[in-house]
């Protein structure tokens, strides 16, 4: 795949998911704290997942951004794990694909207010930036850890589809959660 086409992709990705948020910041913190079902998480505790995730991805892709080398020939290429992974958070907008959460990661019962929302915005727009960052680099010999393992690495590329896949996936389910999802 062309390097720059992976990277507009990502970024027409991010704007839309920053969009989304954007519109989810104008409803009334009690329409954001709405569950669909007694079991399922708010728009707020989606927001909230998300911004856990980005407090270990974002540092982390930016340091190995600063580290990596310059990409000269224009490609990048995904190996086998980092498309499966893509790929499993890769949204469905008819039904979304259920999985498992981390401890760690579930939001349930967490203190979550409207400064999950601005958080997030927050967020994306340094993922933005880190999409900008990324063009002159080699997301193929770049390689990132990820929060699940430190023994495993992800290209960068993968790294930073993984992740946006699974803002988008989770934009959805919050989306719905507020009554909003078109």
């Amino acid at each position: 795949m062309e390097h720059l086409e992976l990277i507009n992709d990502l970024t027409e990705r991010t704007r839309k998911v920053l969009k989304q948020a954007q519109a989810l910041q104008n409803l009334p913190v009690s329409k954001l704290n709405e569950k669909p079902q007694d079991n399922a998480w708010s728009a707020l505790e989606c927001l909230e997942h998300l911004n856990r995730y980005s407090r270990f991805y974002i540092p982390e892709i930016s340091k190995q951004l600063d580290k990596g080398a310059v990409n000269i020939n224009g490609k990048f290429k995904s190996n086998w794990l980092g498309n499966y992974f893509a790929k499993s958070m890769s949204p469905k907008t008819e039904n979304l694909n259920k999985m498992k959460t981390f401890t760690s990661m579930n939001p349930i019962g967490s203190d979550v207010n409207i400064k999950v929302v601005d958080q997030f915005i927050e967020d994306q727009q340094a993922m933005l930036e880190l999409l900008k960052k990324a063009k002159t680099k080699d997301l193929s010999k770049t390689k990132t850890a990820i929060s699940i393992s430190n023994w495993i690495r992800l290209r960068a590329g993968d790294t930073f589809r993984v992740v946006i896949y699974h803002n988008q996936r989770h934009l959805i389910q919050a989306m719905r959660a507020a009554g909003i999802w078109e």
